[in-house]
Order: structure tokens, then sequence, then C-alpha cells
């Protein structure tokens, strides 16, 4: 980013690229923004919880490359044992939304919402991910917009 520039990302729901490009082109500064849109899926360890989180919010994209010759049955543990680190983490607070990006198998790509006290921590919980040793994580610490909607006026 140049000097002056703000970045911002926006989750929308859209039932396809059309309505999301008039959703888009209705905004007030599209005329000065650049969109970069990258669908979302369901993942399967998504806790969709409501509210917003106590802590600091983080935008993790997290590539997971499962090493070659690595046994049918050990990839089935560990992420089985994924699964189950993403309930309690849930649980916590921490870990409040799971998206899963297209991607070429063997290769995974997740993006999900966490919550935590600050950099330390969050980096502390993603070493906890059984699969951490498997992926390659892009943290973004984010901060309120002024038109969230979530956010009280």
């Amino acid at each position: 980013m140049k000097p002056g520039e703000w970045r911002t990302l926006g989750l929308f729901a859209a039932e396809d690229a059309d309505e999301l490009e008039g959703v888009l082109a209705s905004m007030p500064l599209r005329i000065w923004r650049t969109d970069e849109v990258e669908p979302l899926s369901p993942h399967p360890n998504d806790p969709a919880l409501p509210g917003v989180g106590a802590g600091h919010e983080f935008l993790i994209a997290m590539t997971i490359a499962v090493p070659d010759g690595t046994p049918s049955s050990a990839v089935d543990d560990k992420f089985n044992r994924e699964a189950q680190r993403a309930r309690e983490l849930s649980t916590q607070g921490h870990l409040r939304r799971l998206w899963t990006l297209a991607a070429e198998e063997p290769v995974r790509r997740t993006l999900g919402l966490w919550d935590a006290s600050g950099p330390a921590e969050i980096g502390t919980i993603l070493e906890s991910l059984p699969l951490y040793a498997w992926m390659t994580v892009d943290t973004t610490e984010l901060s309120p917009h002024p038109s969230d909607p979530v956010t009280p006026e």
C-alpha cells in the first residue's frame, strides 16, 4: 500500500457474481476503489459464532500442503485432530468463522476469522493446531471499519 491508501476487507453474500457486482457498484466509494473478489465456500469446522469477540480480530489465511508420501491414515488422523482442536478453540471464543477457498488438491486453502488478546496469543493458538507443521500462514490484524454494520454508532 502507498501512503494515504486504505485496505478494507468485506464479506458480502450474493446469489451469483452479477448480484455481487450490483451490490458493490451501488456503494458510493466504488469510483475510488479496486475490488478483488474471492469466492468462499462453507468449511466443515466453521463454528458460525454470532457477535463480536472481546479481543483483537485477526484474518488468517492458511494454505495446507500435505507432504508427499504421507500415508492417508496419518492425513486422516491429523485432519480429525484439527477438527477437534477447531471445536475447542471455537468454544473458547478464539475461532469465530472458517471458509474454504478454491485450491487444487493436495493443497487446501482456508480463511478464518479469529479472536485473541494480541499477536503473541494468536501465534501461540495457531502453533497449537495439529496441521500447523503443514501450513503456510498469513495473519492480518483487523481494526473496526467506520461503516461496519455490527459496530455500534
